[in-house]
């Protein structure tokens, strides 16, 4: 069932099964970073990046749910009409993104 509009569906895969599951809760959040702390103080699980939760995950005080489901993220893409046209602040974009991948 698709909902529209609303809050964001948690997305699953494994084994080229798809999986979206809306969560219905007393919280909601705008920042990854706040569904942390939230979860670090006890109010439930945080649907967030793995690369957040690295460090607690290594001092082992939380773990990965479901983490055979969790989906990969490849990284961000860029899609632009023409070299010519690209503005100097486009440029700078993307020069910073080239130096942060590196």
């Amino acid at each position: 069932m698709e909902r529209a509009g609303g809050l964001y569906a948690w997305e699953f895969a494994k084994r080229g099964q798809e999986l979206r599951v809306w969560v219905d809760g007393q919280l909601t959040f705008n920042s990854s970073y706040t569904q942390v702390e939230a979860a670090l103080r006890g109010y439930g699980i945080a649907y967030v990046p793995e690369n957040i939760m690295k460090a607690h995950i290594a001092w082992g005080d939380r773990a990965l749910v479901l983490d055979d489901w969790s989906p990969t993220f490849d990284g961000h893409h860029i899609y632009h009409p023409s070299r010519r046209q690209n503005s100097p602040a486009f440029k700078v974009i993307v020069d910073a993104l080239r130096h942060r991948g590196k």
